[in-house]
């Protein structure tokens, strides 16, 4: 007979596997659209709004968790819609539907990421909470690394439709891997937080900095990567079938760059984002002058690697502190709203970079991107100072 522990454990693998299909899904879109942009007709910059419409989505659909529903039954159906999404994507005739498969499908992803979460924290016992999260993450961790690269590879030798029906195929094995594992109802019962506690939360000064400083810094990651494969082509004149090596090393630096962030947000938070953020604006800013020579701006892609994404896991951190401190009852709105805000950095710094690249070209996006992650630097100042009257 198989006993408690084993069924918990069973039930992580299957949300690490949803993790796994939204990480790629979020990534792949950067291989694909040079072949996207090429199989309509339209621009690198309209192209890129794959990676746009879908992180709206994402943020639209996080909120969502915010509502008492029936936890297992709300996830294999965002789990179905996710599919959905992305064979209307492999099937699209044309560009707009591809946008309407991105948006369906980000919509279910925000909600399958901060609901896995919560899920995983319910299967075990209070000490084994921080653990199981982990776990469930490294499903993502993974997608970070071999997300854009396998896009890249497999456009380039079958086509771009085939890595979103080989999503689709995953979130199948997904969907079929949590209606087995996971148990009809939570083992504990949550308390939903009223519209009150939210709003307290929402409208806290120091919570909606926080917020902002996601959205910049995460922004600035995104005003230059949604176009990497299209300027490794184009101004680094790495061939095609060749883009797909360096984004795996992007992507490798990206999963350590996590760990990194995880580890060194745990004391002391704000030192930590203000040393990500800096290190990471005279990376995009130094990667401006580097990205022509193929040596220096392989040095350079593994350092925007390892920064890129380091401040996400100090990031989710730090609000979840915030909100225990502000509004107790209102965590899980925290980790939704951050998740929302990750997503509209994605919105923004791709719509933003695609402007400045209509407007200035490629490279012009470095520096926008830079820019960004600067203003960042500059509100963590006044964060400091709400974090000192914090804990006061």
């Amino acid at each position: 007979m198989i006993n408690q522990k084993s069924k918990a454990n069973f039930a992580l693998f299957a949300l690490a596997v949803i993790f796994f299909a939204v990480g790629v899904t979020e990534f792949i879109s950067v291989g694909v659209l040079p072949a996207i942009s090429k199989s309509f007709m339209i621009t690198t910059s309209t192209a890129g709004l794959i990676t746009t419409i879908y992180a709206l989505g994402v943020a639209l659909g996080a909120p969502i968790l915010t509502a008492k529903f029936q936890r297992k039954g709300t996830i294999l159906g965002a789990i179905i819609i996710f599919i959905i999404g992305h064979l209307i994507i492999g099937f699209a005739t044309n560009f707009g539907e591809v946008i309407f498969g991105r948006l369906i499908a980000g919509a279910s992803h925000g909600l399958l990421f901060a609901l896995s979460s919560t899920i995983a924290a319910e299967l075990v016992d209070e000490s084994r909470q921080a653990s199981a999260i982990a776990y469930i993450f490294t499903g993502f961790t993974i997608a970070t690394a071999l997300g854009a690269p396998l896009g890249t590879a497999v456009s380039t030798y079958w086509g771009w439709r085939i890595p979103f029906l080989a999503i689709a195929t995953l979130g199948i094995v997904a969907w079929i891997l949590n209606r087995v594992a996971l148990p009809k109802q939570a083992r504990k019962n949550v308390e939903i937080s009223s519209m009150a506690d939210q709003v307290k939360l929402i409208l806290h000064p120091h919570v909606l900095l926080t917020l902002l400083i996601t959205i910049l810094g995460y922004g600035g990651t995104f005003a230059t990567f949604t176009y990497l494969s299209s300027i490794l082509q184009k101004i680094t004149h790495v061939p095609a079938n060749q883009v797909s090596l360096f984004l795996v090393i992007y992507g490798i630096a990206i999963a350590i760059g996590n760990t990194l962030g995880g580890k060194l947000g745990n004391a002391k938070p704000i030192n930590a984002l203000f040393g990500i953020f800096i290190v990471q604006g005279l990376a995009l800013f130094a990667f401006y002058f580097t990205v022509t020579n193929i040596y220096l701006s392989t040095l350079n892609i593994v350092l925007l690697g390892l920064v890129a994404f380091m401040s996400v896991p100090v990031l989710q951190s730090y609000i979840l502190i915030l909100a225990k401190s502000y509004s107790s009852k209102a965590v899980d709105v925290a980790s939704s709203l951050n998740i929302s805000a990750f997503s509209f950095g994605i919105v923004g710094g791709s719509f933003l970079g695609g402007v400045a690249l209509d407007t200035y070209g490629l490279r012009s996006t470095m520096l926008l991107a830079a820019a960004m992650v600067a203003l960042a630097v500059l509100m963590m100042l006044v964060e400091n100072k709400f974090e000192n009257k914090r804990q006061k």
